[in-house]
């Protein structure tokens, strides 16, 4: 599973483990994603995503209908 939410677009950030003595070495911050089951109502079938913390919120606020249309105006299949 790649580290990139379907609904918000977030990826990992990249930067700098910053040591004791201040030596740095590079390291990364993965997104919270997680893989849900959603029920779309329209198509009568489940669909599984790979969402972020905050993705998972979004779907709450606009709704797993809105969102998936929006997935697929962006050309990612569902």
């Amino acid at each position: 599973m790649a580290a990139r939410c379907q609904v918000t677009g977030r990826t990992p950030g990249f930067g700098n483990q910053v040591s004791h003595s201040h030596r740095r070495t590079s390291r990364r911050w993965n997104p919270n994603i997680q893989r849900r089951r959603y029920y779309l109502p329209s198509e009568r079938r489940f669909v599984t995503l790979d969402v972020s913390a905050k993705g998972i919120k979004t779907i709450d606020q606009k709704g797993i209908e809105a969102v998936v249309a929006q997935i697929r105006a962006r050309g990612e299949k569902v």
